[in-house]
């Protein structure tokens, strides 16, 4: 018969071998988060963003995504890359492209989801067949409900988890199985009176504490907005081009975020201090080969190319910049045209683009 204290103490001890910070259970009952997510997605705060309301409860009720479930096996893993460029020297920089730093390595998905497969077949090694499935922010799964309720952290008023330890900067997933291991506490929160995160944001996104609206966010507008970005919300973003720190950067927290020690999160090509106008020299078969197996590659070339031309349009005007505009005035995209024909005019240089 299974001693399954033993076993969560040899699942930690696994978890920590394939380079997790922390690893933690929780139990399936999530329903004092199912109304806030129900009200959220009534108010229309997920935009474009339909899968969050595709699969109903399941997102809320693990058991009903897969059958069986029981336990919730949560973990996180830092991601700050090592050696790069101070971000606030980045993002002052209005001529540099600011990535958000979780992406500038490897995509953390095919890592996590990797190191949780072998996380997972290790525990098979031991108790035999069971049910489980892993997860890495890429099914209906409330990650840091989840991970609130098994202690890795709590949620603080920027609506993402806290830790005492490692701040926010780090990934989290999951593993739902039908073993009924014993289940860990929830710490306590410690935000206190702090309303950094909500003053710096500048779309004002997080409107109320733990209240985010996504169609505000730059994350969002960067990375899940298909079509183009609002003007109104245009000059805001600034030279930020995928993804948004700030709220981050702020956090006292993040003070004892530590360097990630894994070699796939070191930067790639540059992409902690490169120029504006070098990334919209890149070609869709540059964009390709340099992004290859990031999580940038998703959003594709043409959505990449429009948010550099918002970030062009935020620049110091010079003659590169205009140069580098002009150069894109016929891209075949229409979307690209929009966002080029923006940016030019913000620089009092508008040109005919055709539509």
């Amino acid at each position: 018969m299974t001693d399954y204290t033993t076993l969560l103490a040899d699942i930690r001890r696994w978890g920590a071998e394939l380079g997790f910070q922390q690893v933690a259970v929780a139990d399936c009952d999530l329903s004092h988060a199912e109304p806030r997510l129900a009200e959220w997605l009534a108010r229309g705060w997920h935009g474009d963003m339909d899968y969050m309301a595709r699969h109903g409860v399941k997102r809320s009720r693990p058991a009903e995504l897969v059958p069986g479930t029981l336990r919730v096996i949560a973990v996180r893993l830092n991601y700050t890359p090592p050696a790069a460029r101070d971000s606030w020297a980045v993002i002052h920089d209005g001529a540099q492209a600011f990535i958000s730093r979780y992406a500038t390595g490897r995509d953390y998905h095919k890592v996590l989801r990797n190191r949780l497969q072998q996380l997972a077949e290790r525990i098979q090694g031991v108790v035999g067949e069971y049910r489980y499935r892993v997860f890495t922010d890429s099914a209906p799964v409330m990650e840091v409900a989840l991970a609130e309720k098994a202690g890795l952290g709590w949620r603080g008023k920027h609506t993402l988890l806290l830790n005492r330890e490692g701040g926010s900067a780090f990934f989290l997933g999951e593993i739902y199985t039908d073993l009924p291991l014993p289940v860990d506490q929830p710490q306590t929160e410690h935000c206190g009176t702090c309303m950094r995160c909500i003053d710096v944001c500048p779309t004002r996104a997080i409107v109320a504490p733990y209240q985010l609206e996504a169609r505000r966010c730059i994350s969002y507008l960067t990375i899940e907005l298909k079509g183009a970005i609002p003007e109104a919300l245009r000059p805001l973003i600034g030279n930020r081009v995928y993804g948004c720190d700030d709220c981050q950067l702020v956090c006292p927290w993040n003070r004892y975020a530590e360097i990630s020690a894994e070699p796939d999160f070191a930067v790639r090509n540059g992409l902690d201090d490169v120029t504006l106008v070098e990334l919209f020299t890149w070609d869709a078969a540059t964009f390709a080969a340099r992004l290859a197996g990031s999580a940038i590659h998703r959003i594709g070339h043409e959505r990449w190319l429009r948010n550099i031309a918002v970030g062009l349009g935020n620049a110091p005007t010079s003659p590169a910049v205009i140069a580098a505009l002009r150069a894109r005035g016929d891209d075949p995209s229409p979307l690209v045209r929009e966002h080029v024909t923006w940016a030019l005019t913000r620089h009092g240089a508008g040109m005919n683009v055709s539509s």
